[in-house]
C-alpha cells in the first residue's frame, strides 16, 4: 500500500491547538501557563527544554499561531548571524515579531549575542527549543530575559494516545483499519520520541502484508528491520555512530575512533555534543588510570566552545586519539555505582561524631568533632580513624584498576589501611 502524501505522518497530524496537544499537562492544562498565554494573546520570550520528540516545536507553533504578529523560524543547524540580522530587520519594519529558533543550543556566543539587543528592545519575542540544559548552552544575558519551561518525557499512555489520535485524524492512516494488538515494540523502537513513533507507525502501516490488519510486536520488528533505511536514517545513525565512537575509544582503537569522529563531523554533528561525550568518557572509562585524560577532555570542550567548526575538528581529533590510546579503568565509575547502591540499601546512616562539624558551643558539648585527628599533624600526612558510619565500617567501594597509576594508588591505600579494606 502506498502513502498518499509525501508529507510525513508526524507533520500531517501535528496539533494546531492546545486542545489537540497530548502530554505536558503541567504547561498546557486548564489554567496552566501556556493555556493562559494562548488565550490572552500575550507572549514573553520562552525557552522550551526537553528531550527530542516531546512537543517543543509544536508548542512553539501553537503559541505563535495564537498571536497576531509576524512569525519567523530559524534552525540553529543551518542559520548564522546574517540570517538572525535579516529577521531582526524585518521585525523592526513590522514593529514586532515572534522568532522561533530550533536547537538554540547550537548557536554560538556571537550568534546569541546578535539576538540580545532585539529581545531587550522588544523587537523580537523569542521562542527557543533545546535538548540541552540552557543554563550551560544559552548566554546568561539572553537566558535572563527568557522563561524556561521544562518538557517532560512522554509516558506510554501519551504515546498510545498519539497513535490513536493519528489513526483518527489522518485520512490515509484511517483507511488502513489497523488493529493495534501489541504496543511494546512500537513504543520501545520510538525511544519516547513522538515524531519517530508516528513515522514508525506510517512505515508499519505502509508495509503490512496483504490482508493483515493486526499489528503485533513480531510484525513491527520484522518490518522495521527490513525497511529501516527508509525511516529516520539520520536519527538512527546519530545514536549508532556516537555508540561506535565511544566503544572504539573504550576499546583503545584510535584509528576507529578518528574514523567515527570524521563520520560525525561530515554529518554535521554538534561539536559540543562530541566534546561533552569525551569528557564523560575520560572519567567513566579512563579515570585514575590517567587523570590527565579528564583535563584534556575538559580543555577540549572549552576550546570547541571558543573556536567552533571547522578548526575545532583538529582539537576533537587530538583528544579522541589521546583518549583511545590511554590506559583504561572504570574503577571510579564502579565506585560511585557501588556507593549509590549502598546508600539506597542502608539509607541515611549517621555521620560518625568525630568527623561532624561543630560550629556552635552546643554541638561541641554534644561531642561533635571530638576525637578528630588532623591528618597533616601525623607522619606521612595520614592517621587511621573511622570515616564511614559504624554499620558499614570496612566496606570497600573503590577498587583500583590493574594499571600502572592505580597500582601505585592501591599500594598507597594498602600501606595506609593495612587489611581494613582488603587492598
Amino acid at each position: 500500500m502506498a502513502v498518499s502524501s509525501h508529507i510525513p505522518l508526524a507533520e500531517r497530524v501535528r496539533p494546531k491547538t492546545l486542545e489537540e496537544f497530548i502530554g505536558q499537562e503541567h504547561l498546557v492544562g486548564a489554567g496552566k501557563v501556556l493555556e493562559q498565554m494562548v488565550h490572552s494573546h500575550k507572549a514573553h520570550s520562552i525557552i522550551f527544554w526537553g528531550p527530542p520528540g516531546v512537543g517543543k516545536t509544536t508548542l512553539a507553533q501553537i503559541v505563535a499561531h495564537s498571536l497576531d504578529m509576524p512569525f519567523f523560524t530559524l534552525s540553529a543547524i543551518d542559520s548564522g548571524v546574517k540570517d538572525v540580522r535579516a529577521v531582526i530587520e524585518q521585525a523592526r519594519k513590522a514593529g514586532h515579531a515572534l522568532l522561533f529558533i530550533d536547537e538554540i543550543h547550537r548557536f554560538n556566543k556571537a550568534q546569541q549575542d546578535s539576538l540580545l539587543g532585539a529581545v531587550e528592545k522588544g523587537i523580537i519575542t523569542l521562542i527557543g527549543a533545546t535538548t540541552e540544559n540552557p543554563s550551560f548552552e544559552v548566554i546568561s544575558a539572553l537566558l535572563s530575559r527568557c522563561q524556561v519551561y521544562v518538557l517532560k518525557p512522554l509516558t506510554e499512555d501519551h504515546l498510545k494516545a498519539l497513535v490513536e489520535q493519528a489513526m483518527e485524524k489522518d485520512s490515509w492512516l484511517n483507511e488502513q483499519n489497523l488493529n493495534m494488538v501489541e504496543w511494546e515494540a512500537l513504543i520501545q523502537l520510538s525511544g519516547g520520541d513522538a515524531r519517530r513513533l508516528l513515522n514508525l507507525t506510517e512505515l508499519v502501516a505502509s508495509s503490512m502484508p496483504e490482508g493483515i490488519k493486526n499489528v503485533t510486536n513480531e510484525l513491527v520488528v520484522d518490518i522495521v528491520q527490513q525497511k529501516m533505511a527508509l525511516y529516520d536514517k539520520s536519527g538512527e545513525q546519530h545514536y549508532d555512530i556516537i555508540s561506535a565512537f565511544i566503544k572504539s575509544v573504550r576499546g583503545s582503537d584510535p584509528n576507529a575512533a578518528v574514523y567515527w569522529l570524521a563520520r560525525m563531523i561530515e554529518g554535521g554533528e554538534d561539536p559540543k555534543f562530541i566534546a561533552r561525550r569525551m569528557v564523560i568518557l575520560a572519567s567513566e572509562d579512563i579515570g585514575n588510570a590517567n587523570p590527565n585524560a579528564l583535563l584534556l577532555a575538559t580543555s577540549c570542550f572549552q576550546a570547541v566552545e571558543l573556536i567552533g567548526y571547522p578548526e575545532c575538528r583538529i582539537i576533537l581529533s587530538q583528544t579522541a586519539t589521546y583518549l583511545a590510546s590511554s590506559a583504561k579503568s572504570n574503577a571510579a565509575y564502579m565506585a560511585i555505582n557501588n556507593a549509590q547502591a549502598l546508600v539506597s540499601k542502608t539509607g541515611d546512616l549517621p555521620v560518625p561524631l568525630q568527623i561532624r562539624n561543630a560550629p556552635t558551643g552546643l554541638m561541641k558539648k554534644m561531642d561533635y568533632g571530638k576525637g578528630y585527628k588532623y591528618a597533616h599533624d601525623h607522619p606521612g600526612n595520614f592517621v587511621e580513624q573511622e570515616f564511614l558510619p559504624d554499620k558499614i565500617s570496612g566496606t570497600k567501594l573503590y577498587d583500583p584498576g590493574n594499571n600502572a597509576t592505580e597500582t601505585r594508588l592501591r599500594e598507597y591505600l594498602k600501606h595506609c589501611w593495612k587489611d581494613k579494606y582488603g587492598y
